[in-house]
């Protein structure tokens, strides 16, 4: 029952405010509605207008993040975003998938996982992180990556489909 007013409360924080600008404060407060229903969510949360955020009660989010616009959060498993991350547009994080049943995936049961996002972590547009994945702290998902599998190697840029390690950045450029 939780879950589902979780749901209908996160639908609610969208349409109440998805006329209202992408401003700082706006942006704060939005992120403030959405973390009442999470398991965590540290100060300067920010999200913007028409970011869909779902399953709050699974997701936990440390300080002074940013969704962008269009992002999607589905948090159907555990889904953990460490302090300062940054989601650029059309991000997208799923931490569940489907299995097959008699032969369809329309009724096969959901199979839920993990997402971890290291401190000071940034998402490029358009990438897409799947359950069981993590992307180290202080590194880089390039643009339209797709990352399926869990890296340790911080200070890093990752990318592809499927994601890889693509360099480890020196402390004097990004």
């Amino acid at each position: 029952m939780k879950c589902k007013l979780l749901l209908l409360y996160s639908w609610f924080v969208r349409t109440m405010l998805y006329f209202f600008p992408d401003i700082p404060i706006i942006m704060r407060f939005r992120g403030f509605l959405y973390g009442l229903g999470m398991k965590k969510c540290g100060k300067d949360f920010q999200v913007t207008h028409d970011a869909i955020i779902k399953g709050l009660q699974s997701i936990m989010v440390g300080s002074n993040c940013f969704v962008g616009n269009s992002s999607v959060i589905m948090g159907n498993g555990y889904i953990i975003i460490e302090d300062q991350v940054m989601l650029a547009p059309h991000v997208i994080l799923i931490s569940g998938n489907h299995t097959s049943k008699n032969g369809s995936y329309r009724y096969g049961q959901g199979d839920v996982g993990r997402i971890f996002i290291g401190k000071g972590a940034w998402l490029a547009g358009n990438s897409t992180i799947q359950k069981d994945s993590a992307l180290p702290a202080n590194s880089v998902l390039s643009a339209n990556s797709f990352l399926n599998k869990i890296y340790t190697e911080e200070n890093s840029v990752y990318g592809g489909v499927p994601a890889k390690l693509l360099r480890i950045k020196d402390n004097n450029n990004a």
